[in-house]
C-alpha cells in the first residue's frame, strides 16, 4: 500500500505477453477450444452454402438444376445442423476426412513420383512426403481424437511460423521499395 492507501500500478513488464501474443498462441496453449471453434467455423460455412444453394435454386430456369441446387441446400442445412448439435462427432469426422485427404494425397505423389521423368533426388523427396502423408493419415486414422488436437496445434505452430516469415517479407519488401526509390534518377 502506498502512503494514500492505494495499491501501486502494476507496471507492464516486456515479458508479459500482451494480449495480442495470447490470441496468436491460442491454437497451440489451448487446441481443444480451436477443434471448438473450427467445428463452429465450420457449422457457420454449411449454413451459409446452403443459403446461397438455396437462392441459386430459384435462379435457374429449368427443372433439373433446381432440384439439385435444393438437395444440396438441404444437405448443407443438415451438415450445419448436426455440426451445431454434436461438435464431438463433428470433430471426429473432419479428422478422419483430413486423413482420407492426406492418404490420398499420399497415393496421388506416388503414382507422380514414378509417372514424370524426375531425377533421382527429385523422386526421393517425393518419396518422403509420401512417407509422411501416409504416416500422418495412419496416426489420424488410428486415433483422430489425438489427431485433432495435433491438428490445432500443428495449425498454431505453422500460423505462427507463417505471421512471422510474413512481416520479415513485408520489411524486406519495404526496405527493397525505399532502396529504388532513392536511386532513381529524379526526371526534369
Amino acid at each position: 500500500m502506498t502512503d494514500r492507501g492505494r495499491k501501486p500500478r502494476r507496471q507492464r513488464s516486456w515479458r508479459t505477453p500482451r494480449p495480442r501474443a495470447r490470441s496468436v498462441t491460442t491454437p497451440c496453449t489451448w487446441p481443444g477450444i480451436t477443434v471448438g471453434a473450427f467445428v463452429i467455423l465450420f457449422a457457420v460455412h454449411a449454413l451459409v452454402c446452403a443459403a446461397t444453394d438455396g437462392a441459386r435454386a430459384f435462379a435457374s430456369d429449368r427443372v433439373g438444376p433446381v432440384f439439385g441446387w435444393l438437395l444440396l441446400a438441404l444437405l448443407s442445412s443438415a451438415a450445419g445442423v448436426v455440426a451445431l448439435a454434436w461438435p464431438g462427432i463433428t470433430a471426429l469426422a473432419l479428422t478422419i476426412w483430413i486423413a482420407a485427404w492426406t492418404l490420398a494425397t499420399g497415393v496421388m505423389e506416388i503414382v507422380l513420383a514414378f509417372q514424370r521423368d524426375e531425377k533421382a533426388g527429385e523422386r526421393a523427396l517425393f518419396l518422403l512426403t509420401v512417407l509422411v502423408s501416409i504416416a500422418f493419415a495412419f496416426v489420424l486414422f488410428v486415433r483422430p481424437d489425438i489427431g485433432a488436437v495435433s491438428l490445432t496445434t500443428v495449425f498454431g505452430l505453422f500460423s505462427v511460423v507463417y505471421g512471422v516469415s510474413a512481416v520479415f517479407a513485408s520489411c524486406e519488401e519495404r526496405r527493397r521499395r525505399t532502396d529504388t526509390s532513392r536511386s532513381e534518377p529524379v526526371s526534369a
